[in-house]
């Protein structure tokens, strides 16, 4: 970072879909530059492109931005209604010769790229109108506006994560300003948009490279000083192809309904690309503090569920019960329909410290806390009916008249009691826990047993082994 001025960043999605994983680690790296120096972080929704922008993805970005705790500065600034602004700048350099009306028609267009292919050159606008007299426009054809870029020396991109991007100005060719209906292009508005909102730092992917050196056109054509750059190498599946939906190129929102915690992925997403030393789990407290641009690695990062769903068990089992609670009831109505009732909750809180001990998602957890919902009598999974044969059931009616002499329903006197049970039976501890689980829960797996019982309650926990008993 050069100079005292205040940091100033910004997060530029187009509303074209959803707010997915690249675009996640963008803004959270953004908001964590501009936290770290007590900046400020802007949201602008670059809608130009009207066809293909819509209502629903602005509301999906909003919504994703707010589940990962990344709160913007100010309104979020619409490119589309600064339309004006955009051409005007296009007007000043149309009016100071850096900028020109291009007549080209369709086919001349078509046949430029056509004798590029056939000589194997890049496709490139050939400056057909670069120098001819507006006069020798033909009839009918409305212009766009190109800008005359340089064409000789090449271009220097100053980049704090690639260092010096050199790009020959003979490669880049008059890129459109203007449309042939008067409307701007992404790449002229980007430029005034970062100008009049006073970015400092662009921290974008990698894939905007060939956009820098373009944009650093316009910035020196208009006398403008560019912000400073930071281009981020792009996040690949597993198997170190570019990501793509079979890998997990999904929505943020996907994310959160496969039960992910936004704390969790906020970690997860800064690690991908950026180190502090050796550490992996770290709040976001300490990512503020820590975040910097030099520690920005050259290499794709690679998405590892395995690892996620690890750091996200971490983050369950270090979470508040309530707000854990409230959550997992959350995700489990709106992808299982669960009904979120008082009565579930308050089982589930109960129930919470051994649930969030064996789940690494809130789905996870929810599938485990299924037997608090069910009702008697409840179905029994393959597993389960096994473990209730003959012996199984006979075990469970010997057990429940020792279980309703218990005074306190709660785990330690509980636990006295099926141990007692198991020694005076001369049965190993697993010969009576596991029937149990089975006529408790319906299958063979389940938090601790005497959490079971306690997070059901007297008259329900009773009520299940009745029903199995023999």
């Amino acid at each position: 970072m050069t100079g005292t001025s205040k940091v100033v960043t910004r997060f530029a999605p187009s509303p074209t879909g959803f707010l997915h994983i690249g675009g996640a680690r963008t803004a959270l790296f953004n908001w964590l530059f501009a936290r770290h120096h007590g900046g400020t972080f802007h949201l602008r929704i670059e809608d130009t492109d009207r066809e293909r922008s819509t209502d629903e993805a602005i509301e999906a970005i909003f919504e994703g931005l707010k589940w990962l705790g990344l709160d913007w500065d100010g309104e979020p600034v619409f490119q589309y209604a600064r339309q004006k602004r955009h051409q005007e700048v296009a007007e000043k350099l149309l009016s100071e010769g850096k900028a020109y009306y291009c007549y080209c028609s369709q086919e001349e267009l078509e046949a430029m790229r056509e004798k590029a292919r056939a000589e194997g050159k890049p496709i490139r606008y050939d400056g057909t109108w670069r120098d001819r007299d507006p006069s020798e426009a033909p009839a009918g054809v409305k212009p766009v506006v190109r800008f005359k870029a340089p064409q000789e020396g090449e271009t220097i991109v100053r980049d704090h994560v690639l260092g010096d991007i050199r790009i020959a100005n003979s490669q880049m060719d008059d890129l459109i300003l203007l449309r042939s209906n008067g409307s701007p292009t992404y790449m002229l508005s980007v430029v005034v948009d970062d100008v009049d909102m006073g970015i400092t730092h662009i921290i974008r992917g990698d894939d905007h490279m060939t956009n820098a050196a373009r944009q650093s056109q316009l910035y020196a054509a208009m006398g403008w000083t560019p912000p400073e750059f930071a281009h981020v190498p792009l996040i690949h599946g597993p198997d170190g192809a570019k990501l793509s939906k079979r890998h997990g190129a999904l929505g943020v929102e996907s994310y959160r309904d496969m039960g992910y915690l936004p704390e969790a992925m906020r970690n997860y997403l800064v690690r991908l690309g950026w180190s502090h030393g050796d550490d992996e789990i770290f709040s976001t407290e300490q990512a503020i503090e820590w975040f910097g641009l030099d520690a920005i690695g050259k290499s794709p990062a690679r998405l590892d569920f395995a690892k996620l769903e690890n750091m996200n068990g971490h983050y369950i089992r270090q979470a508040d019960d309530a707000a854990l609670a409230d959550a997992t009831l959350d995700v489990m109505a709106r992808v299982h329909g669960w009904e979120a009732t008082p009565a579930l909750r308050e089982k589930l809180l109960e129930a919470m410290p051994g649930l969030k001990e064996r789940a690494k998602t809130l789905i996870e957890l929810g599938q485990n806390a299924e037997y608090l919902r069910a009702t008697r009598p409840i179905a029994l999974d393959e597993k389960a009916q096994k473990l209730l044969d003959e012996n199984g059931r006979a075990v469970i009616g010997k057990l429940v008249p020792a279980l309703e002499k218990v005074d306190a329903w709660e785990t330690e006197p509980l636990e006295g009691a099926v141990r007692g049970f198991a020694e005076e039976a001369e049965l190993k501890l697993g010969k009576v826990a596991q029937p149990m689980r089975a006529a408790l829960t319906g299958g063979s797996t389940s938090p601790g047993i005497f959490d079971v019982l306690v997070s059901l309650g007297r008259e329900e926990a009773l009520g299940r082994l009745r029903d199995q008993a023999k």
